[in-house]
C-alpha cells in the first residue's frame, strides 16, 4: 500500500490547480470555437455546405434552361457532366429542385418550372452582364472571363445585376455574342448558323462563338475569329471549312466551325474595299486609311486606339520599325505614335494607291513635321 501511494503521489502532485484552470479554460474556448453561432467551425462548415448545394442547385438549373432553349433533351448524366459531379450527386440535387417546386421529371426528362426558368435566367443573366463587365471594363485577360463569370454568377443578386446592367448602357449580348436575358422578356435566342452549315460563296458575320470547351475557344480566337468579323465562306465540307477574314485565309476543322455562329449579311454590304488587311501588315513607308476597329478590340483598348484619333477614314502612314520588329511607329493627324505589332492587327485598313512619302491631292503629308 505504502508502494502504490509512493507511486501515485507525483502524479496527483504533477496537475496543478493553475493546470487544470487553463486545460479547463482552453476547452471552453475550443468549444466556443467550434459551437459559435454564425462564426465558429461548425456554423460555417454548415454554411459552406449549403453554399455548395446551392451552387450545384443553380448549375443544374442553367443546364436544364439552356437544354431547353437550344432544343435538347438534358439527362441525368448530361447533368452530371455539366456540374463535374457524380450520377449520385447529380440525382440528389434533381431531387432537392424537384421538392422546392423548380423542376418535374416527365417522360423525357427533367424539366423546369416557371418558377426554376426564372430563377435560372437570373443566374444566366449575372453570367454573361459580368462577362460584359470584364471585357469593357477591366484589364482582365479574356481567357479568363468565363471562370471568373462562373464563380461570381452565384454572388450577384438581381438588384445587382440591375445595376450592372444600367452601368453597362443595358447591353443585348455578352462579348461572345449570347444573348442576355431580359427581366421583362426573359430569354432571347441567337440568330445564325453554324459556320458548318453554311453555303460557300457568300460573306457573312460572326454573331457568336461558343466559349466551351476552353480549349476550342483558344484556337478561334488565335484566329481572330470574334463576334462582329465579316467574314467569307470560302469551302466547306465534312474535313474542313475555309473562310475568308481580315485579308487573309483559315481553315478550320468542323468541329472548331461548329462552335462559330454566323448570320449573313445584305448584298449591299457584302464587300468591303479591295485589299483590306490589318495595320500590321502594311509596309514601311506606305500610307492605308482606317476601315475599322477589330471586334475583338475592346475596352480600354478601343478607347486608348480612338484617343489617339484611330478612327475609320483616318488615314495613316507606317513610318519607322524597331530593331526587333515588336514596335512600329504610325504617323497619326501629323503626330508619331507607336503601336505593337499585336495592336496594329487590331486595326483594319484600306492601303492607298500612292506611296506614303507622295500622299493623294488633298491628303495631308505623312511626312510634314508636327506643329510647334
Amino acid at each position: 500500500m505504502l508502494h502504490c501511494a509512493l507511486q501515485t503521489e507525483p502524479m496527483a502532485a504533477a496537475v496543478s490547480p493553475a493546470a487544470a484552470l487553463a486545460l479547463g479554460l482552453l476547452a471552453v474556448a475550443l468549444a466556443a470555437a467550434c459551437a459559435w453561432p454564425r462564426k465558429g467551425l461548425v456554423a460555417r462548415w454548415q454554411a459552406g455546405r449549403r453554399g455548395a448545394r446551392r451552387v450545384r442547385a443553380e448549375d443544374a438549373l442553367k443546364h436544364l434552361c439552356k437544354a431547353r432553349f437550344d432544343g435538347l433533351t438534358p439527362t441525368l448524366e448530361s447533368l452530371a457532366g455539366a456540374m463535374a459531379v457524380s450520377l449520385n450527386r447529380a440525382a440528389e440535387t434533381l431531387d432537392e429542385l424537384q421538392r422546392g417546386g423548380f423542376a418535374t421529371l416527365a417522360p423525357e426528362g427533367p424539366r423546369l418550372t416557371p418558377d426554376g426558368e426564372r430563377y435560372a435566367l437570373s443566374i444566366i443573366r449575372a453570367h454573361r452582364l459580368w462577362e460584359q463587365h470584364l471585357a469593357e471594363h477591366t484589364g482582365v485577360a479574356e481567357s479568363e472571363w468565363h471562370r471568373r463569370a462562373e464563380r461570381q454568377e452565384h454572388f450577384i443578386t438581381p438588384q445587382q445585376a440591375d445595376s450592372l446592367a444600367a452601368g453597362l448602357g443595358h447591353p443585348t449580348h455578352d462579348p461572345h455574342g449570347d444573348p442576355i436575358p431580359d427581366p421583362e422578356r426573359g430569354y432571347v435566342s441567337g440568330a445564325g448558323q453554324p459556320l458548318t452549315r453554311l453555303q460557300p460563296g457568300h460573306w457573312v458575320r460572326i454573331s457568336h462563338i461558343e466559349d466551351e470547351p476552353e480549349q476550342v475557344y483558344a484556337q478561334i480566337r488565335a484566329m481572330g475569329l470574334y463576334p462582329g468579323t465579316l467574314v467569307r465562306v470560302i469551302e466547306n465540307d465534312a474535313q474542313k471549312v475555309r473562310v475568308w477574314c481580315g485579308g487573309e485565309e483559315q481553315v478550320l476543322a468542323p468541329v472548331v466551325a461548329a462552335n462559330i455562329t454566323a448570320v449573313s449579311v445584305p448584298e449591299a454590304a457584302e464587300t468591303e474595299p479591295p485589299g483590306t488587311m490589318v495595320l500590321s501588315q502594311v509596309p514601311l513607308d506606305r500610307s492605308a486609311r482606317v476601315v475599322r476597329l477589330s471586334p475583338r478590340c475592346r475596352g480600354a483598348e478601343r478607347r486608348r486606339l480612338m484617343d489617339l484619333g484611330i478612327l475609320p477614314g483616318t488615314v495613316i502612314g507606317s513610318e519607322m520599325e524597331s530593331p526587333a520588329g515588336q514596335l512600329r511607329a504610325y504617323r497619326v493627324r501629323h503626330a508619331l505614335v507607336a503601336l505593337r505589332t499585336e495592336q496594329a492587327a487590331l486595326i483594319q485598313v484600306a492601303p492607298l494607291e500612292s506611296a506614303a512619302g507622295t500622299p493623294r491631292s488633298g491628303e495631308p503629308s505623312l511626312h510634314e513635321p508636327v506643329p510647334a
